[in-house]
């Protein structure tokens, strides 16, 4: 894979469109698409879900920089003193530098403070947003690739990302050691892969399982699913700081807690299907079993 790709795709005088505002919109408008078609599919207003966003949407991209800003920018407290001495920067979120977690906590919320003022079924709206998050993420991380970010390593396989000198870290600014030949792991990519393989699955669950899912599992299963990847795809990061002495950061707790509460919670609300699910059919058969005997 072979940069540079030029960020900008066109001009307007002071104005441009920029690829990784183009893929994170095209992300954004499918995810929605997918989400409208849940709730309707539920007996809400598919047209409700644009209302839901709209209230969603810019806590959630408050919360998404915030993070980046002041927990997840380049090694720590050097990204950090950067952005506190150009405050402006912390604003131009087209240079990149979102952050899912911070956009779950700030969204998340919205959406259930929105919800309930509407008196509108949170838990079906959630399932939405569950169900078309992983797509939206999917086309989004591509931006990555145009913005020459979230790299892991140096890499011989042949899938290996060039980075230009001026979009390095250390110690891979160092062109001597690093040279620009070094190929490095292409970290978006696994992420978007592993999120397109997620929504796959949670679209399949969501029609294959309809009748076994409950209100909210869908984005239960979303809990689990993401962050788990993103558990060991971490290990590999270049630009975060990590608990010293560890391999460990931040984001690694925020995820293991993520996946083992989702997991629990999933158990405890099916923990009693099946039982529940036995006495109905041994009743069903031997209703039947009674028909057969009339007949």
């Amino acid at each position: 894979m072979y940069p540079p790709v030029d960020p900008i795709i066109v001009e307007f005088g002071p104005l441009a469109l920029r690829w990784y505002g183009l893929l994170i919109m095209i992300g954004f408008l499918a995810g929605t698409e997918i989400a409208g078609r849940h709730v309707g599919r539920h007996g809400q207003d598919p047209a409700s879900i644009w209302d839901v966003l709209m209230w969603v949407l810019i806590p959630a991209l408050i919360g998404a920089r915030l993070y980046y800003v002041f927990i997840q920018s380049p090694r720590g407290s050097e990204g950090l003193e950067r952005y506190l001495a150009n405050p402006i920067e912390i604003v131009q979120i087209w240079q990149g530098g979102m952050h899912i977690f911070g956009g779950f906590v700030f969204g998340a919320l919205a959406l259930v403070l929105y919800t309930r003022w509407q008196k509108l079924p949170t838990l079906i709206y959630l399932d939405a947003i569950g169900l078309a998050l992983p797509l939206a993420q999917a086309i989004g991380r591509l931006g990555n690739f145009v913005n020459q970010e979230l790299y892991g390593p140096p890499t011989d396989l042949p899938w290996g990302l060039r980075i230009d000198a001026e979009h390095r870290i250390p110690p891979y600014n160092n062109l001597q050691a690093y040279p620009e030949s070094t190929r490095f792991q292409p970290l978006f990519l696994y992420e978007s892969l592993w999120n397109l393989i997620g929504f796959s699955l949670l679209f399949w669950l969501s029609r294959r399982w309809a009748n076994r899912l409950k209100p909210g599992d869908i984005f239960l299963l979303y809990l689990c699913w993401y962050p788990l990847g993103r558990f060991f795809l971490e290990f590999l990061r270049t630009d975060s700081w990590f608990f010293a002495g560890t391999p460990f950061n931040t984001v690694h707790v925020l995820s293991a807690i993520a996946v083992v509460t989702s997991v629990t919670l999933l158990y405890l609300r099916h923990r009693h299907d099946d039982r529940q699910a036995e006495p109905n059919q041994t009743a069903a058969e031997t209703s039947s079993e009674r028909r057969e005997a009339g007949g």
